[in-house]
């Protein structure tokens, strides 16, 4: 029996568009405004989302709540797995006395924490970012700078920031070229196309970073250094996205920004050394942050140690994301399993797809080629280069599971609520409503690239969410398809640092439980003032400066 969605279920857009968003709405009224534990907020939003879908959508029960057990497994896999092992390694680190290490070689390389936040959150997540993405940046960054002493909500509010100029292009180029694979856009022209949108805000980014961490006053004691991490970053990407492809441009831009700043430091040093690890005004957390301690230098030998656990990760994580090597894992283990009672029997119809589609509920369980596996796998490698043994691994590794057991439930429960959505359709009203925006649509277009992020976790659900509908809407309008759909990339860049998935990520690395709601209303601010400064920029490409939306091979 199939069931074809209805984007207006009451037949007045205003209420079915207020009634789509309640879920959202209660989730993170729950968590910003009550201070009601994740786990229970999550769980808040997707039963709302369950009543929404079922009295005021007609979606049969049975088939909504497949919907979000289908989802709840996507949040184990690939999601919970990341921030499981990452977490895993890190607590290696730090029972080894290897962490403290780390510590001090990166003061070594500069004191001053706002130079830190730019080669660690920016370049460095950047990295992890290209390499891996869905979630790995963050928990890697917000664990490193939690055990440099910044505060919970420094550390976890400004990974978050810093993790959006490179999201577009992050897993290898998985969001673009899964644009281009699904909706039929050409690979090359939207990846071009993206490449002319984000540089601007790989120079910007890190300037709002640390305008968020100190202050406009000490923004500007370093901006040469902000102005050589941001633009080593962007003139790569562009040059990249623009003349090679959607694959390495994280990984070469990363590594440019990161090796251009540490140049950089050798002829150039702040006059003044900032070191306060909280933010600059209110941090609701700056009582948690450690006291600035001076470096302690360490041998050669200490500093290779300390630092292996994280080039180990480095590689293998990079070698686990290339094309082939996932290939020949999914040859050996990756069974497909199509959701009974869902898989094909949810109908989408225009104006969303040009015709009806059945909506495909397929859960492929690759564990050996997920990103968490390869994560899992250097932490094993590291635990035995640091000489742990294997019952002290497996001890630390249930430790581990018991320490984010409530982060996992949150993950678990947020996905099913955002994959219900899907299939409910509540989220193609919502982009409907953006959709019907006209002359304004490359503004609010762009939004809608933001609240898919939002609503998913994912740049790359969010392009499959929302994709076809872009390509509908820029051709009734006139126009540029390419340049529509790279605005729903990237825009729905800047909605990643409020998808809640993230936030956990950040608050379970940061170790600072129940507060992800504190950490939602420090960078909702900046996400959406962000997603309006790259709406705006795409409407000029598209009234203004045309020939910028132009791509010619």
């Amino acid at each position: 029996m199939t069931w074809q969605q209805i984007y207006d279920p009451l037949s007045n857009m205003l209420i079915s568009t207020t009634l789509a968003a309640l879920p959202v709405v209660v989730m993170l009224a729950a968590l910003g405004f009550f201070h009601i534990k994740a786990h229970i907020a999550a769980g808040m939003g997707l039963i709302t989302a369950l009543l929404v879908a079922i009295f005021a959508y007609g979606m049969p029960a049975d088939m909504a709540g497949r919907a979000a057990v289908f989802g709840g497994f996507t949040g184990l896999l690939p999601i919970g797995w990341i921030v499981l092992n990452i977490i895993f390694l890190h607590q290696l680190t730090e029972q080894n006395g290897s962490f403290r290490v780390l510590q001090d070689s990166l003061s070594g390389i500069t004191e001053d924490r706002r130079i830190q936040l730019l080669l660690i959150a920016f370049s460095f997540g950047a990295f992890f970012e290209g390499a891996a993405g869905f979630g790995t940046p963050v928990a890697v960054t917000a664990a490193i700078l939690i055990g440099l002493g910044f505060s919970p909500l420094a550390a976890s509010g400004l990974s978050l920031i810093a993790n959006t100029a490179p999201v577009a292009f992050g897993a290898l180029g998985t969001p673009v070229i899964t644009l281009a694979k699904v909706h039929g856009y050409d690979l090359e022209l939207v990846t071009a196309m993206i490449g002319r949108q984000l540089p601007f805000f790989s120079v910007l980014v890190p300037f709002w970073l640390i305008w968020a961490f100190a202050g406009r006053k000490g923004m500007w004691e370093i901006w040469p250094a902000i102005l050589v991490t941001g633009a080593s970053f962007a003139i790569p990407q562009y040059l990249v996205s623009n003349f090679m492809g959607p694959e390495l441009v994280d990984i070469i831009a990363a590594l440019v920004s990161m090796a251009c700043l540490v140049a950089f430091l050798r002829v150039w040093q702040p006059k003044r050394i900032w070191t306060s690890a909280s933010l600059r005004g209110k941090d609701l957390s700056a009582e948690e942050a450690k006291p600035a301690q001076p470096p302690v230098r360490h041998s050669r030998e200490a500093l290779i140690a300390a630092w292996t656990p994280w080039v180990i990760l480095s590689v293998v994580v990079f070698i686990w994301g290339l094309p082939p090597v996932k290939g020949w894992l999914n040859s050996l283990f990756a069974p497909a399993y199509p959701m009974p009672g869902l898989h094909n029997l949810v109908m989408k119809v225009p104006p969303v797809v040009p015709s009806v589609h059945p909506e495909a509920a397929v859960y492929t369980l690759n564990l050996l080629s997920a990103t968490g596996t390869a994560i899992l796998l250097a932490a094993v490698i590291s635990a035995f280069v640091m000489r742990y043994g294997p019952v002290a691994i497996v001890r630390t590794f249930f430790k581990t599971v018991w320490l984010v057991k409530y982060s996992l439930l949150t993950i678990v429960l947020m996905l099913a609520l955002g994959t219900l959505t899907r299939y409910s359709g509540t989220d193609t009203t919502l982009g409907l409503a953006f959709a019907n925006t006209g002359v304004l649509y490359p503004f609010f277009g762009t939004l809608m690239g933001w609240l898919g992020v939002a609503l998913t976790g994912s740049d790359t659900a969010s392009n499959v969410l929302f994709g076809g509908m872009q390509k509908v809407a820029a051709d009734q309008l006139g126009l540029s398809p390419n340049l529509m759909g790279a605005a729903n990339s990237s825009g729905g860049v800047m909605g990643k640092m409020i998808d809640a998935q993230s936030i956990v990520v950040a608050s379970t690395a940061t170790r600072w439980f129940n507060h992800e709601g504190d950490i939602l209303r420090y960078v909702f601010f900046h996400s959406i003032a962000l997603a309006c400064l790259m709406g705006i920029l795409v409407t000029l490409q598209a009234y203004v400066w045309p020939f910028s939306a132009m791509v010619v091979r």
